[in-house]
């Protein structure tokens, strides 16, 4: 194997980050490659639902072939940037040629209205990131009462309901949607999970009532109707009692209950469809309802980390509006608002640099081309001579400042642990539930 040309940091080892780092290896660059949860994976291994496990143990294949290369370094349990164990000007001292953000997209979207800390009321995350066991989400009590209240209309909060429905099996389950059901975003395959908890009357009922505000806007209820049923002929087997309906043309304005009791009711303004531009929005009429729910989630999409050290505009990180190094047009490179000036050597992809876009594909993709627009950028630097050497002492570093980092020998062990736990245990996946178990499973 050739000598590596150039010494590049990738943070975030979720698909976007990991596909990046591969295409920096095969592109002559050194990757180390840093991670906040122990696993990699990000939001492939915590944010797909547990029993998809085809569908996981295919991108953990991919993502240990990834680390496989002698070129990529992995440090994961271990934070950078703000009060984190490393801080940029480290990585900066240490004459890292280029670094990609790849965080994805860690804050949480609400809505700002009244109520929202209410006991009883979650994002999405909480409740993904709690079933899919990363800590410290997965050792968090979550109070789930009989009727939730599901605010969304995409993939997420259809494995909300798959949870609620058949794990949870809680009584009713409410989805909000803010607009009308020819505009929602899940897919057939999500909704035949709880297809057969589906309130057929209550369906035809909701389609009745909102049926003239589509007709006028020309969407066509009829067709809008047949996606729902779409699912029906092939459902996964009804295990609860569970109904499952859906309110459409409703925004929520307020959360009502106590702060002894938690939730009762989500208060919510009936909209209307009108075409703006050619698009169809949803827009307020004043007239107001309560849906009856001791639980409310929301999912409504998520935001950067804004404590990670990055100029934020909207819920994503900003890019250079003028790239010096485009791929298909698009800006990968870091903005510093403040002095209207790139952030030299810093660039971004996946969802840090566009947030709630797309699934694992999207990202990989993404990833790709952060590592293309720094291929690039490396091309006009002169190579780093004996960066092998500079990455070992660096390890040594780590070793010194953080003993705790994992790496992908501590990372071989914890597979090892957690196949041998599934084993015993006669299930066909086990993940330790904490930090503590995963660091004593590898003897850290």
């Amino acid at each position: 194997m050739e000598e590596p040309q150039y010494f590049t940091a990738v943070i975030g080892a979720g698909p976007a980050g990991l596909f990046a780092a591969r295409y920096l290896s095969n592109n002559g660059a050194r990757v180390i490659l840093f991670n906040r949860d122990i696993k990699p994976g990000g939001l492939a291994e915590y944010g797909i639902y547990p029993d998809k496990l085809k569908m996981k143990d295919g991108l953990r294949n991919q993502f240990r072939q990834i680390l496989a290369s002698p070129l990529v370094d992995y440090y994961g349990n271990l934070t950078v940037c703000c009060g984190g164990n490393l801080v940029f000007s480290d990585l900066l001292d240490w004459g890292f040629q280029a670094i990609i953000v790849a965080t994805g997209a860690q804050g949480t979207k609400w809505l700002r209205i009244p109520g929202e800390n209410l006991p009883g009321v979650y994002h999405a995350k909480d409740i993904v990131y709690h079933y899919n066991l990363l800590p410290p989400f997965s050792q968090r009590r979550l109070v789930i009462g009989r009727k939730v209240a599901l605010v969304g209309a995409g993939n997420v909060m259809m494995d909300l309901a798959h949870y609620l429905v058949r794990e949870k099996k809680v009584d009713e389950v409410v989805a909000v949607v803010r607009r009308g059901p020819a505009e929602v975003k899940f897919t057939k395959k999500e909704m035949e999970y709880v297809a057969a908890n589906l309130d057929l009357a209550a369906l035809d009922a909701e389609f009745a009532r909102v049926a003239p505000a589509m007709q006028a806007v020309g969407q066509d209820p009829a067709a809008a109707k047949n996606a729902f049923l779409d699912a029906l002929p092939n459902p996964a087997p009804r295990n609860s009692e569970t109904r499952l309906r859906f309110e459409f043309l409703a925004s929520p304005v307020r959360i009502l209950g106590a702060w002894t009791t938690g939730a009762s009711a989500l208060k919510i303004e009936d909209n209307h469809l009108a075409l703006v531009d050619g698009n169809v929005k949803a827009q307020g009429s004043g007239v107001t309802r309560q849906i009856e729910a001791d639980t409310v989630i929301f999912a409504i999409g998520d935001t950067v980390d804004k404590d990670f050290c990055m100029p934020i505009t909207g819920d994503a990180y900003v890019v250079v509006p003028q790239p010096r190094f485009p791929v298909d047009g698009i800006s990968y490179e870091a903005f510093d608002v403040d002095a209207s000036v790139p952030m030299e050597k810093v660039f971004l992809a996946g969802w840090a640099r566009q947030a709630s876009t797309g699934l694992v594909g999207v990202a990989r993709r993404d990833g790709e081309n952060a590592a293309r627009a720094v291929m690039q950028y490396l091309q006009t630097q002169p190579p780093m001579p004996d960066n092998e050497n500079i990455a070992f002492k660096f390890a040594d570093f780590l070793r010194d400042l953080h003993p705790l980092a994992v790496t992908k020998r501590w990372l071989a062990r914890l597979e090892a642990a957690e196949q041998a736990e599934a084993h015993i245990q006669h299930v066909e996946n086990f993940k330790f539930a904490t930090n503590d178990e995963m660091l004593r499973a590898m003897g850290l």
